[in-house]
């Protein structure tokens, strides 16, 4: 849960113009909101984790070379070695190639599921907020219908009712996460739909579409640029659950979560490189999600008390 962050507009029609009259440059302000995100070591080291594994997942397999499709019960449950660097699991799998597989899935659906998801609940918030009346009051009536459902219970339910495949998983994650993103937005738009600008748009004859389009949504970029990274964090969890149950993609394919699904029978078996590995990916990549999420809001507060 993060908070919502408002944004200020101008109140004069000249971008990067205050109140006061003094023109502040639109480049410097968001010159200094990088310097603060860099100045944050703990967001440099999330940004390099995911560009890590980024480039562990797609460009690792193109060097290190495995068989990721058959199995092979003759060299099962190998620990490391020369030939296979993290072992093997219990059909013969290769674990260090499989993790690069599996993090192709996991980045793949987290990535979309949290776009899908910032989308429609942009969209949702946008339109509620500024049509505001028995519009929001119904429009947001349905978003507390489904936030009172347990994310958990609807993940499954959907899970079970249809053949899990990436592009499912996707839809049933931003199913489940748009929720907040809608709310947040929508607050932004209660109060952007009183600014001057705003009503003067309604006083020319602009259409509400672009209104929404042209002056709600940018001006609440920020916020969306926020919870966006968390809700990476919280769709690469939430695949990891859904594997960890069962429901996450059949094999021959792979994600972190169905890895450590697959190794739970061998937690006390001393095979720790079917349970460390996968599990240290997940944190480290979620923590570094929520480290870009958090330096990204400081920093954005930090542009707007300067316009």
């Amino acid at each position: 849960m993060i908070e919502s962050v408002r944004l200020h507009e101008p109140t004069s029609f000249e971008p990067g113009t205050p109140a006061g009259g003094e023109a502040v440059s639109s480049g410097s302000t968001w010159q200094t909101a990088l310097a603060v995100f860099t100045e944050n070591k703990l967001a440099v080291l999330g940004v390099g984790v995911v560009v890590f594994f980024i480039l562990f997942s797609w460009v690792g397999p193109l060097i290190y070379h495995t068989n990721q499709v058959s199995t092979n019960l003759v060299i099962e449950n190998q620990g490391p070695s020369a030939r296979h660097v993290l072992g093997t699991d219990t059909v013969g799998y290769d674990l260090l190639g499989r993790l690069m597989l599996g993090g192709q899935t996991s980045l793949e659906i987290g990535l979309a599921a949290a776009v899908l998801a910032t989308s429609i609940g942009v969209l949702w918030g946008s339109v509620a907020g500024f049509a505001g009346g028995l519009i929001d009051d119904v429009m947001m009536r349905v978003v507390d219908t489904v936030m009172a459902i347990p994310p958990l219970f609807l993940l499954l339910l959907l899970a079970t009712m249809f053949r899990p495949s990436v592009g499912l998983l996707i839809i049933v994650i931003a199913i489940v996460s748009w929720l907040e993103p809608a709310r947040l937005v929508r607050g932004e738009a209660l109060s952007l739909r009183t600014r001057e600008y705003v009503q003067a748009v309604k006083v020319m004859g602009g259409s509400g579409r672009r209104t929404v389009f042209r002056h709600i949504i940018p001006n609440v970029a920020g916020t969306i640029m926020v919870n966006a990274t968390f809700q990476v964090a919280d769709a690469i969890l939430m695949v990891a659950a859904l594997s960890y149950l069962g429901l996450g993609i059949p094999p021959p394919a792979a994600n972190w979560g169905g890895m450590l699904s697959n190794a739970q029978d061998y937690i006390f078996a001393g095979y720790w490189w079917q349970i460390w590995p996968a599990g240290v990916c997940i944190v480290a990549t979620v923590v570094a999600f929520n480290f870009i999420g958090d330096a990204a809001r400081d920093a954005l507060e930090v542009r707007l008390r300067q316009r």
